[in-house]
């Protein structure tokens, strides 16, 4: 722990407080991106949001170009007898009141859960399972779907869903230190003009307050978003 300390606070001194371009900080990320395993990319980007508001909640949906890096486990909730379909579809799990059954155990093993909307009545009950962990199908995320396959591989080429916590704080996973900077680059262009896309109706003031890049066991660079 302490040696892991030192170098966090060695890396501190490289970053500074200062904000940079972009281009600069995703170069300067893969320069301090020194572990022995391929850590993650994380956006984080404050918004000037009240999520106690129906209408200023964030749910959204965004295509990465270079995926997130990470393959995601998808399940199916189908009709009996119709969970063979989805897996051979691509589902990693599907099932119907099984499925549920793990559900209500709270045996959550799976990063999305995709559903037709005549399946979605079932769900209702689980809201208070599903929802803190954003994981609630809908029609915003395009979890609710009546084209399985394409939902499937939308999600498995790059499709990730994201939404604001409740400071009104967005976190994503927006690929690996092993990525290209290019590619990383790609991926946050994609993130900010999504984000940018689903601004709440009538919101006023500034709307993005601080975009924020970091590794899994690097300090954040903050983002000039004038430059940006």
């Amino acid at each position: 722990m302490k040696k892991f300390s030192k170098r966090l606070q060695y890396l501190r001194e490289i970053v500074g407080a200062k904000s940079y371009s972009l281009d600069n900080a995703l170069s300067l990320l893969k320069k301090i991106a020194t572990s022995k395993f391929d850590e993650s990319v994380e956006a984080h980007i404050s918004l000037n949001i009240n999520p106690k508001y129906s209408n200023q909640q964030i749910k959204a949906s965004v295509f990465l170009p270079h995926g997130s890096g990470k393959l995601p486990r998808i399940a199916v909730l189908t009709a009996a007898g119709l969970a063979a379909e989805a897996v051979q579809l691509g589902a990693s799990i599907a099932g119907a009141d099984d499925l549920l059954e793990e559900i209500s155990k709270k045996r959550i093993r799976f990063d999305v859960l995709l559903t037709s909307a005549s399946q979605m009545p079932k769900l209702t009950r689980f809201g208070r399972v599903l929802g803190p962990k954003g994981l609630m199908p809908s029609l915003a995320s395009g979890t609710i779907t009546e084209t399985l396959k394409q939902s499937l591989d939308e999600f498995k080429k790059g499709k990730v869903n994201y939404r604001a916590d409740k400071a009104g704080i967005v976190h994503l996973r927006v690929g690996k230190s092993s990525f290209l900077a290019s590619q990383l680059k790609e991926n946050l262009v994609s993130l900010y003009a999504s984000i940018e896309k689903n601004k709440p109706t009538g919101l006023k003031g500034k709307y993005v307050k601080s975009f924020y890049i970091c590794t899994t066991m690097s300090p954040s660079l903050k983002i000039d978003l004038p430059k940006y």
